[in-house]
């Protein structure tokens, strides 16, 4: 069976670390009061603009400052690494499919999140960065089963056949989701992904 999986907030926790540099930066440089608190409601992958209220311009001014500081910072979640491994030992292929953007001055996204995936002995068959649309590449690549913490994201693909599991966080967690199944942990995870393939 073909996985694919989100990278940030699903795979690994960057939530905590980009919250941590874009506190400093709102107050330090852009002269803010930092987080307006509007947390559990956010559908999708723009947090930033939602809980600092920034522009475009200065939200990419933040990741020319401190992108490459975060992804270097950021860990795995709890059984992520554990449970990738064993689901990839199990026959399955592993596609991580992320958002995670390329050409930020100063920060190769795609060798550190390599580097990321590595050094916590992550296996996967392929990674596709700078994925804004994902359901075109779940497409091409036949994905049957997507795990993303963006609600949005999960929406879409389950509207287009493909199976989803959001994993619930402090961004998403008051959205009511309808029939679209939720985890909290990668242990839930895996027990869902183990029964859904029993049932398939």
């Amino acid at each position: 069976m073909k996985l694919g999986i989100d990278i940030d907030d699903t795979t690994v926790d960057l939530a905590n670390v980009m919250l941590k540099y874009a506190e400093k930066f709102d107050r330090e440089v852009l002269g803010r009061k930092g987080i307006n608190g509007n947390f559990g409601e956010i559908p999708n992958r723009y947090y930033l603009e939602a809980l600092f209220g920034w522009t475009q311009k200065e939200k990419y001014a933040f990741f020319n400052a401190y992108y490459k500081n975060v992804l270097e910072e950021c860990i795995p979640l709890e059984n992520s690494a554990e449970t990738i491994r064993k689901l990839k030992e199990e026959g399955n292929e592993i596609y991580f499919i992320t958002a995670r953007l390329n050409g930020i001055p100063n920060c190769d996204a795609e060798n550190i999140t390599k580097m990321t995936l590595e050094k916590n002995n992550i296996p996967y068959n392929q990674l596709i960065m700078n994925a804004k649309h994902k359901l075109q590449f779940c497409i091409k690549h036949e994905i049957s089963i997507f795990m993303d913490d963006s609600f949005d994201t999960c929406k879409e693909l389950e509207e287009n056949g493909i199976k989803t599991f959001l994993m619930t966080t402090k961004m998403n967690q008051n959205i009511k989701t309808g029939k679209m199944e939720r985890v909290a942990n990668w242990k839930e995870a895996y027990e869902k992904i183990k029964l859904f393939l029993r049932k398939d």
